[in-house]
Formats: C-alpha cells, sequence, structure tokens
C-alpha cells in the first residue's frame, strides 16, 4: 500500500500541498533559484552545522517573518522607506519572493553568490531616500536604520523558532544563531551587529526611545493581518500564524499597534494552534520520499 494518498497526476496531497506552499513563497522562478542554490559548487558562509541553517529551513519562518514586517514597522523611518518605495501592497508575494531567494541565497548558497546577492541590496538601499511626512529625512543606506531592520528581524526569526521551531537552539545555539546573522548584515552595511545573544537583547533596549508606531505602520499591520493577498482556503492557517506573529511582540509593541491580543489566551489557545500549523507545513514541505 502507498504510505501517502496520490492525488491528481500521481502527486500525493503532501506534495501538492508543499509544492503550492513553495510557489507562494519562492515564486516562478522558485524550482530553478532552489537548483542552483544548492547544486553549485563552492564554499559556503555556512556550513551544514550551522544554526542559521536550521532556523531559516524551518517552518516556523512563516511566523518569525512575519513577525519581523510588524516589529520593523516601529521605526518611523523604517516604515517611511518601506511605504514610500517598496510597493508591498501593489507586489505582496512579489516582496516576499525576494525576500525568501536573499535568505535563502545567503544561508545555503556559494559564498560568491552570497556576496553578490548583498552587494545587490545595498545597490537598492543606496536609491531608497525620502522625507517622512513629519519632515525628517531617511535613507535605507543609513548603517543605525540597517541595524535596527537586522536586529528586528534577527529577534523575531529566533523568537518564532524557540516557540515553534521543530528542534529549538540551547544558549549556544542561540549566541551562535546571532553570530551567523551578524556575517550577513556586515555584508550589507551593518557596523557592529550585535554576536551573541546578551547583545541582541541590549540593542534591541537602545533603539526602544526611536520607535513608536504611525499611521502608516498601523495600516500596514492591518493589511498584513485583515487584509492578506491569500486563497480563500488559506485565510483559516494564515489567521493563526498571523495570531500567532502577534503573539511574539512585545506587548507595547501590539498595543501601539492597536493589535487585539489576549495574552492569557495565548499559553492554552493561541500558541499550541501556532505550533499545529507550522508542523502542518513542515509536514507538506518535507523532501518527498518515494513511496511503496
Amino acid at each position: 500500500m502507498p504510505r501517502r494518498l496520490l492525488a491528481e497526476g500521481g502527486l500525493s496531497l503532501r506534495d501538492r500541498i508543499g509544492r503550492g506552499i513553495f510557489s507562494r513563497v519562492a515564486g516562478p522562478e522558485g524550482p530553478g533559484n532552489r537548483a542552483r542554490i544548492h547544486g553549485t559548487p563552492g564554499p559556503r558562509w555556512f556550513g551544514p552545522e550551522r544554526p542559521v541553517r536550521r532556523v531559516h529551513g524551518d517552518a516556523a519562518m512563516f511566523i518569525g517573518g512575519l513577525s519581523a514586517l510588524l516589529l520593523q514597522s516601529l521605526h518611523p523611518l523604517a516604515m517611511a522607506a518601506v511605504a514610500g518605495h517598496s510597493g508591498f501592497r501593489g507586489d505582496p508575494w512579489g516582496r516576499l519572493q525576494r525576500t525568501s531567494t536573499f535568505l535563502a541565497v545567503t544561508t545555503y548558497g556559494p559564498a560568491r553568490s552570497a556576496q553578490e546577492a548583498c552587494d545587490r541590496v545595498r545597490a537598492v538601499h543606496e536609491t531608497v531616500r525620502g522625507t517622512t511626512a513629519d519632515g525628517r529625512p531617511y535613507s535605507a543606506s543609513d548603517p543605525h536604520l540597517l541595524c535596527w531592520v537586522h536586529i528586528a528581524e534577527v529577534d523575531s526569526f529566533l523568537r518564532a523558532h524557540q516557540q515553534y521551531g521543530a528542534h529549538p537552539l540551547d544558549s549556544e545555539g542561540r549566541d551562535a544563531y546571532v553570530a551567523d546573522m551578524a556575517r550577513i548584515a556586515t555584508a550589507l552595511g551593518v557596523p557592529d551587529p550585535p554576536v551573541n545573544a546578551a547583545e541582541l537583547a541590549a540593542r534591541l533596549a537602545a533603539y526602544r526611545g526611536e520607535l513608536r508606531a504611525t499611521e502608516e505602520a498601523r495600516s500596514s499591520a492591518r493589511f498584513l493581518l485583515l487584509n492578506p493577498p491569500v486563497p480563500l482556503l488559506a485565510r483559516i492557517p494564515y489567521g493563526v500564524i498571523a495570531a500567532n506573529a502577534v503573539s511574539l511582540l512585545p506587548l507595547w509593541a501590539s498595543r501601539d499597534l492597536r493589535l487585539p491580543r489576549l495574552p492569557v489566551a495565548e499559553g492554552p489557545c493561541v500558541r499550541p494552534l501556532g505550533t499545529a500549523v507550522t508542523a502542518g507545513i513542515r509536514w507538506a514541505m518535507a523532501p518527498p520520499r518515494d513511496a511503496s
């Protein structure tokens, strides 16, 4: 008997779901990019034993990535740059696909490809500049702003992995993950990124006085959480991912963004559902096995 139910075209239900998720996240060029990233010989920035590979290869990244976008939006200058230049409303899937490809290249790809990817991002950052609604200038290449975007991302990815990942990191592994991400941050132009969990926490705290939810940030949060560009059948699992992304935020952040939240229910209700959804994604996207 086959181990997995075969569906239309000889593909199992699991493979069909997995391919559907991958096509959304990686885009039409995803299969080709994946083959080049993993199949091109040469040295890598990170060997197979490095924690960055464990974290970025886990389904918990779906929750961590959304939580990172919400947290990053709380810096008014970062949010102004996104609102004015990213086109995330008109092409949200394109933005996701570009981000996922960048993470894949820098995490798993040859060192030369990883550096080229960072160089391309830096070139784009040089063109992203403007003025906020209250008259403050911003530039995406500003090292201080780059550092905020980096540490918000690292913290969110790590929190999600520790809560929902299949194999959470120990204390040494968490420090090593922050150090791995510092390698990428340096290539993107962050001059002094944190290299362990304690430094990451201290750096986040140092930005607290600069953070607040602008109307642009609240509008972005509503778009991401309440009006996601996902098919109707995906709305329920996406809603679970969204609720868990919010649950990872500091309480002050969710309040500032005016996001509905009931902390007392997160432990018994929200997070078990998040664990179930990430387990389902992990199951669907596992490498195919031969039926027998």
